[in-house]
């Protein structure tokens, strides 16, 4: 079924070319990279306002600085921008320089559609003297670089320092366990009526987590199977998030779908002590809440290195360019430049370089800043991030989604649970074979 997909929207896009182009070739042929032939990029992204403008100012600096490039801004929100790749793809036709999300990675690069970047890491057109070698892992697949980071997030577990005060709960995020945290949550709803933990979406980050803890992963490293073979992990897992549903410490997948936005959250309300996310969610959450807000390390992060830098967003070549050099030349400043990260300010995830973030720091507000002395905390005793989601991955967690709000309902046990998902996912992931 994908097969097809592609193939007809190929004759699709085929049919529907027109001769206006805009491909880079049409500017100059080679790499551009000698004397002061001219040189244009194409330049493809998503994100909401103010990412374009401070992007556009970023391109602005660096047209600048090199007078023989001219870029041209390719820009749309998260679902436009996907729509509108795709038939690109398929024509050959793809932007030389592409923000990549970690859902779509492993699909470009499966089909060939994306440049390895580790050649101009090695020849030193991409410097990465200041980049941990774990912050950019996340764009790997087979010993290929198909995207390179452009920041890093880790998971985090947000707390209301108001509400734990109130119970006298001391936290010790360096070697708190499973059990302490399950211990904090009934606590925190005995004493304030509160949910203890808003609730953990398994299918987002949260089983796959746990399992890291486990010294396990989600997924097998060939993405052709589950890479857990002990069902006893997902039973424990579910068992737990049962008795705190019971005690009412844990809110149920319906009171959830209340949720409409930031102001909803039940962090922000003052409805839970703790609610797990990603690091870069902080400042939002920070701003909404009427109460004091910490980040701290998620449960027995430390045996295992069970926490990763997650790839915020990628910049990715793709191999139809005809200025794959330029193109690493952009990334290069993009990742390493002081004054074009004072304008980025971290938007796309802590940045990887480590001169850039002790650059800009001290500019950073109060909030941005916790998010900085968070992610160098964690980042002292990570493990490589897990390789790109491979294909079939959406199917395979709506099908945890849904198994898992039959258990949290009781509809099925957790041992049913167990076996019925890994049936359901074997069966999706298999035809990677």
């Amino acid at each position: 079924m994908r097969k097809f997909g592609w193939s007809l929207l190929s004759l699709l896009v085929l049919l529907s070319l027109t001769a206006c182009s805009t491909s880079s070739q049409e500017d100059t042929e080679g790499s551009g990279v000698n004397g002061n032939k001219k040189v244009t990029l194409r330049v493809a992204w998503w994100g909401g306002q103010p990412r374009h403008d401070y992007t556009m100012k970023v391109i602005e600096m660096y047209e600048k600085k090199n007078p023989n490039v001219k870029i041209v801004a390719e820009y749309a929100n998260w679902d436009d921008y996907w729509k509108k790749l795709a038939p690109m793809a398929a024509a050959s036709q793809l932007p030389d320089i592409i923000q990549m999300d970690t859902a779509y990675l492993f699909q470009y690069g499966k089909k060939d559609l994306l440049e390895d970047i580790n050649p101009y890491i090695e020849d030193g057109t991409i410097d990465t003297s200041s980049i941990d070698e774990y912050a950019i892992s996340g764009g790997l697949m087979a010993d290929k670089l198909y995207g390179f980071t452009l920041g890093s997030n880790v998971l985090t577990v947000i707390t209301n320092d108001d509400m734990l005060e109130e119970t006298d709960i001391k936290m010790d995020d360096e070697n708190w366990t499973w059990n302490d945290f399950e211990k904090i949550a009934l606590d925190v709803q005995k004493g304030t009526g509160e949910y203890g933990t808003n609730g953990m979406n398994p299918a987002q980050v949260f089983f796959p987590y746990y399992l890291r803890t486990q010294g396990k992963r989600f997924y097998s490293e060939d993405g052709k199977g589950l890479g857990y073979s002990d069902d006893q992990l997902f039973i424990d897992y579910f068992e737990r998030q049962l008795r705190l549903v019971e005690a009412k410490a844990f809110p149920t997948p319906d009171v959830e779908a209340h949720i409409k936005g930031l102001q909803d959250e039940f962090i922000v309300t003052g409805d839970s002590a703790i609610t797990w996310n990603w690091s870069n969610q902080f400042s939002a959450f920070a701003e909404a809440a009427q109460s004091s807000l910490s980040l701290n390390l998620p449960p027995e992060q430390g045996k295992e290195k069970a926490l990763f830098l997650r790839p915020s967003m990628f910049f990715s070549i793709p191999k139809n360019s005809k200025q794959k050099e330029e193109a690493a030349k952009f990334i290069d400043f993009f990742v390493n430049n002081v004054e074009a990260n004072r304008l980025i300010k971290g938007d796309r995830g802590v940045p990887v370089s480590l001169k850039v973030v002790k650059a800009i720091k001290p500019e950073l507000a109060e909030d941005e800043t916790k998010i900085f002395d968070y992610v160098e905390k964690a980042s002292r005793n990570v493990s490589a991030s897990d390789p790109p989601d491979p294909l079939g991955s959406a199917e395979v967690m709506k099908v945890l989604q849904d198994i898992s709000e039959q258990i949290i309902f009781k509809k099925i046990s957790p041992e049913d649970g167990a076996k019925l998902f890994r049936e359901h996912a074997e069966k999706i992931l298999g035809m990677n074979k």
